[in-house]
Formats: structure tokens, C-alpha cells, sequence
């Protein structure tokens, strides 16, 4: 088994180099209690998130609207390299006795990813989280400050990497999003 571990861990390291890792398995934070998918909809601008592949750019955003099936549509948006960029999913309640874990996927070959919002005031601030285990040994994780608008005042964003970090999440390489000079393209 060590053996295998040796090999392993060369070839997925290049995999993970944009996100942050973390050894052992996923921690289990508490999310939002009463969730209300309703109130989360609609348009949320990143603020901070860990770094993420999937995430280079700048003015991102992200918009949630409930379909007639009672999936979500996610249209998330960015500029990279100064071309807009779109990636469109689908968000779905996992089990309706925990409304705040949501499970998000961008393409129909993929599975469903943790996308579990931790707190909310659903007026200014969301708190999400995602991790993903590896074989158990280690976990992916992702973790991001939303607002309903592009700036957040700093104490607000102290208060949640507070959160964050009680529930076991390292926060410290977190990176602030440039929202300069965004133009709204949804």
C-alpha cells in the first residue's frame, strides 16, 4: 500500500497544483441551519475564494435560478484573458432534510460536487464550501466569500474567515477577486 501511495501521489500532485490540499479526509463543517434555496437565488459576485483550476480570472460571478424541475441552473462567469468566459450546471438538494448541502455539476459525465453553503444572510454574504476526499488519504478543498455585491467591507470578511476557520478550514491562502472595472455580461 505504501508503495502505491509513492507513485500516487507524483501523479496527482500536477492535478491539484491550482487548488489547495490538505492531508486526511474532508473536515464536516456545520451549514446554514433553515436554509432557504428561494432567498439564495439569484446573482452573487465572488469576493475571496482558495485557488481553484477552474478559476483564473477576474469579475466573477455566479447566478442560481430555479428551473421548473426544482434543479437550479448555475451560470457562472468570469473574465479571462480579457474574453468572458461562461460555465453553465446544475444545483440540486440532496437530501431535503439538509437543504444547505446542495450538489453542483457542470457536466452531465460528472458527478454531483459538494457545494455546501455554510452561512448566510441571503442579503449580502454567503459562505461556501466544497471538498473533495482523495482516496482518504488527503482532500481538495474549495471555499468561497460571495456577496450580492462586487465589494465587502473588510470586517465582514475577517467575520468569515473567522467561520471557516472555527469549522476546520484553512483560510490562509485565500485569494481576494478582482471585481475592478466589471461590466455585468448575465
Amino acid at each position: 500500500m505504501k508503495a502505491v501511495i509513492v507513485l500516487l501521489v507524483p501523479l496527482l500532485l500536477p492535478l491539484v497544483s491550482a487548488q489547495t490540499f490538505r492531508w486526511g479526509p474532508c473536515p464536516t463543517p456545520m451549514v446554514q441551519p433553515n436554509f432557504e434555496l428561494n432567498k439564495y437565488l439569484g446573482k452573487w459576485y465572488e469576493i475571496e475564494k482558495l485557488p481553484a483550476s477552474f478559476e483564473k480570472g477576474k469579475c466573477i460571478e455566479a447566478n442560481y435560478v430555479l428551473r421548473p424541475d426544482n434543479t437550479v441552473q448555475v451560470v457562472n462567469v468570469q473574465t479571462y484573458k480579457g474574453k468572458i468566459r461562461k460555465a453553465e450546471g446544475t444545483a440540486i438538494t440532496q437530501d431535503p432534510r439538509e437543504p444547505a448541502k446542495l450538489g453542483v455539476s457542470f457536466s452531465y459525465f460528472t458527478p454531483y460536487a459538494p457545494y455546501w453553503v455554510l452561512s448566510t444572510d441571503y442579503n449580502s454574504i454567503a459562505l461556501v464550501y466544497s471538498c473533495t476526499d482523495v482516496l482518504r488519504l488527503f482532500h481538495v478543498d474549495y471555499a468561497w466569500i460571495l456577496s450580492r455585491s462586487r465589494i465587502l467591507p473588510a470586517e465582514a470578511i475577517y467575520h468569515a474567515k473567522e467561520i471557516f476557520s472555527r469549522d476546520n478550514i484553512d483560510v490562509s491562502k485565500m485569494l481576494p477577486t478582482d471585481q475592478q472595472g466589471c461590466d455585468s455580461p448575465l
